[in-house]
């Protein structure tokens, strides 16, 4: 293959390939990843971790967040891992991962010990909060939203992604930094396929290579960029960050392994509420910001009201259950909680209008109690990555006082300007992986954590997914050797992947122009409201960009060459979707999916987790019962009495 005359601004080892073997290999170095890694590697194993940026920054969670969700067994906690695990499975109207969510709970707080262990700060050491209500004064432990049951913490999460780094070095955990995992590798076995390993190429070099292992783990992002997309960033984009692909969904749907809840999105929405990138500072009083005081524009001040409809008259009652409730649920996969978990919010936004408040409305920190000011101005936001910049710099910059001046909200919680149905995107309990009680995929020596499972959640999930992960693939990677790959497989995927170099920019197609084409595609074909014929239309159309489009596209340097094959994955991950939401002939609530040629709403028939995957290049489905996981304490204790007698003890530093 002859590749045009490009600039290079790094050593061009294109066409050149280099083979790694380990026992374990982790793909992707986010907070699942790294900890998928530590397990393997405490367990003896040699661990290979590939990741596309570089591990001490990489990930959601990379440049921060500000606090740590179900962290249920510390303790000064008030509710059991089952209790909180059996909400968010209840919530999703049984739409839901509980084995994944069961381990949050079960070992999230084991986590953030580790982290603490390693460096990372996640306790009031200093004091800076003595005597506020949301701090246990005997731990020096945070907590948020619940201040009644105490089992969401405030974190200091801008010291985990170095305190990880850190500690990967010192386990000897072989890192392969700006290195693009893109195929995983397969072979056969006693007649059923397993991993062993995957392909990749080094993002500034170019150079291929070839990773043998005896298990992987995918561990990359859940997939962001399918239906709202602004190439160079100039207006609206999905609020994760711009690598969050789902190039692991498209590697494993390339490879067989089963997804499921994959006709699942919701609206698209353009605020500062968590979902959608902020660029403009905005107070948001459902997360970083609960329970914020909100006036309007008269500086009038904005009841919130609990579950019931009563009026909350202080600030300490907005943080805990109303009379008669167990405890709420605020944040993370849970969208709009039913009643029973429903936590205090502010009045909709239709009575606020019908009672006369006039917009805009503002966040009135300066109403709050002194801590209460002091932790969400000087703590919360300086530790979340879609705050730190855009509010706490800028806005202290241009001499922002928090106890004087107000910041503008362009809504009133989640609900924050909403678009068109058309215009979707994968949160609250998205689809993904389906796995069993390893976390294993359908296919052997093959494991997913963190985004990459169905249902996935936030902090506390990728981390306590990934580490047990991690030590399932290291138990099954001493157990098992290293099988041979398929040469062919690996020269093909290498072709695919130089392939945009040979392509004249003056005839071909850049990576921005499809992606924008399959972001319009899903836009039109696969919005809010879906049926057979525009689906089928869709599919055709996605499916005519491969024809036609993929062998022209070019790339005439490393950055673009990554990129591109960025798009191939959404590409693949767009499919995925209209497969799925063919598959699926009746509209579900918990689901957000409708179906205007099958409006008949969660039929016991279809209360089923529909799976979609492919086998010898067809497109196949099965239908898996909604409890399949079977009673979480029991299923998991069965398990895990090796980590419960070892590491599980919960123990204090």
């Amino acid at each position: 293959m002859e590749m045009m005359d490009h600039t290079w601004p790094y050593a061009n080892e294109a066409g050149q390939e280099e083979t790694v073997l380990c026992d374990v290999l982790v793909l992707g170095g986010g907070l699942s990843g790294c900890f998928a890694a530590i397990a393997a590697a405490r367990r003896g194993q040699n661990v290979v971790l590939v990741e596309k940026g570089a591990v001490e920054r990489s990930g959601a969670a990379g440049t921060g967040f500000d606090h740590w969700e179900s962290a249920c067994t510390n303790p000064c906690s008030k509710v059991t891992p089952e209790e909180i695990a059996g909400a968010y499975v209840r919530e999703q109207d049984w739409y839901s991962n509980g084995i994944a969510h069961y381990i949050e709970c079960r070992e999230g707080y084991d986590r953030l010990l580790d982290l603490e262990r390693f460096g990372g700060k996640i306790r009031d050491t200093e004091g800076e909060f003595r005597g506020a209500e949301f701090r246990d004064e005997k731990t020096g432990l945070m907590f948020a939203y619940d201040y009644e049951n105490r089992f969401t913490l405030r974190v200091w999460g801008s010291t985990f992604k170095p305190a990880l780094y850190r500690e990967l070095k010192r386990l000897g955990v072989r890192m392969y930094e700006r290195t693009e995992a893109t195929a995983l590798l397969t072979a056969v076995r006693d007649g059923k396929k397993v991993g062993v390993g995957a392909l990749g190429m080094d993002v500034h070099t170019g150079k291929f290579y070839i990773f043998r292992s005896r298990a992987t783990i995918l561990c990359m992002s859940r997939p962001a960029r399918v239906w709202l997309f602004d190439a160079d960033l100039t207006g609206l984009c999905e609020f994760r960050p711009m690598p969050s692909i789902g190039s692991g969904h498209a590697m494993g749907w390339k490879a067989g392994v089963e997804f499921t809840m994959m006709e699942k999105s919701v609206r698209a929405e353009f605020s500062a509420a968590g979902r959608s990138f902020p660029p403009y500072g905005t107070g948001n009083n459902h997360n970083t910001w609960y329970a914020a005081t909100m006036v309007d524009a008269r500086g009038v001040e904005i009841p919130y009201v609990d579950r019931d409809g009563r009026e909350l008259s202080t600030v300490s009652e907005r943080y805990r259950p109303a009379p008669g409730q167990k405890f709420f649920l605020k944040g993370g996969v849970i969208d709009n909680p039913k009643y029973e978990y429903r936590g205090p919010e502010t009045l909709d936004f239709d009575e606020l209008m019908r009672r006369g408040y006039q917009l805009p409305f503002y966040a009135d920190l300066s109403r709050m109690p002194r801590m209460e000011r002091k932790v969400i101005w000087g703590m919360m936001i300086g530790e979340e990555a879609k705050t730190k910049i855009p509010i706490l710099q800028n806005y202290t910059e241009r001499g922002f006082d928090p106890e004087k001046h107000r910041l503008q909200s362009y809504g009133t919680g989640w609900q924050s300007a909403n678009f068109l149905e058309q215009e979707r995107q994968f949160f609250g309990a998205p689809g993904g992986i389906l796995n069993d009680w390893d976390l294993k995929t359908n296919i052997d020596g093959i494991y997913a954590a963190g985004d990459q499972l169905y249902a996935s959640d936030c902090a506390g999930f990728a981390c306590a997914t990934g580490y047990y992960a991690g030590r399932k693939a290291a138990a099954y990677s001493a157990g098992t050797e290293l099988l041979p790959y398929d040469p062919e497989q690996a020269a093909a995927e290498k072709k695919r992947l130089l392939a945009p170099l040979s392509v004249s920019p003056e005839e071909g197609t850049d990576w921005k122009e499809l992606n924008r084409a399959v972001s319009k595609a899903m836009q039109n074909y696969c919005g809010g409201v879906k049926c057979e014929a525009l689906l089928r239309e869709g599919l055709d159309l996605l499916q005519s960009f491969e024809r036609e489009i993929v062998p022209r596209l070019y790339a005439r340097n490393p950055h673009e060459l990554m990129r591109t094959h960025e798009v191939l994955d959404i590409l693949t991950v767009a499919q995925i979707v209209l497969h799925a939401c063919l598959l699926r002939t009746s509209s579900s609530v918990p689901l957000c999916f409708e179906r205007s040629d099958h409006p008949e709403k969660d039929p016991e028939k279809d209360r089923v987790h529909i799976t979609v995957y492919q086998e010898d290049g067809q497109v196949k489905s099965r239908r898996v019962p909604l409890d399949f996981f079977g009673d979480l304490r029991e299923e998991y204790e069965k398990r895990n009495q090796e980590y419960i007698r070892q590491e599980g003890n919960h123990g204090e530093i």
